[in-house]
């Protein structure tokens, strides 16, 4: 008897993490500080737009990682998304006053006294970490890159 409560403990989380996904016909939240849209599904299709933190869309089609989506805020606004900056649930905070990078961060799980409290025990260096954040590499440069090394575009399917 303990068995068939353990299988059916296990099939109820497995169908939760089904019905968790994106799926066509779904609102989702971006949940990237920004994001290009793309007008199709490859890290180097062409731009169309902007989404940012906490902007909500609908999901008109999932393809493999991508998911195509209108934004809710302009709704002729179309384009395809890494399914990996996408969030089922509603992203709270965007707006707040709080910064983007800080409702992210949040969204982590860090808030100001985490960030605080591992500048203080001098074990992380902060000065790199924003240094890092300010390089911009080129979509031109980054193709450039992988096909000089000859590595996978990661293109759609």
């Amino acid at each position: 008897m303990k068995k068939f409560y353990w299988l059916t403990l296990i099939f109820l989380l497995a169908a939760g993490t089904v019905f968790a996904q994106l799926r066509a016909n779904s609102d989702a939240w971006v949940s990237a500080e920004e994001i290009n849209l793309k007008s199709s599904s490859g890290v180097f299709a062409s731009n169309v737009g902007i989404v940012r933190y906490g902007a909500q869309v609908t999901v008109l089609q999932v393809s493999g990682n991508w998911a195509q989506v209108r934004t809710q805020a302009s709704p002729v606004l179309t384009g395809w998304i890494s399914t990996g900056n996408l969030s089922t649930r509603r992203i709270t905070g965007a707006g707040s006053g709080a910064t983007a990078s800080e409702v992210a961060l949040a969204g982590k799980g860090l808030d100001r006294e985490t960030e605080d409290a591992y500048k203080a025990s001098g074990n992380f260096n902060y000065a790199d970490i924003d240094r890092m954040e300010q390089i911009v590499v080129s979509e031109e440069d980054l193709l450039r890159f992988i096909t000089e090394g000859r590595l996978s575009t990661g293109g759609s399917r």
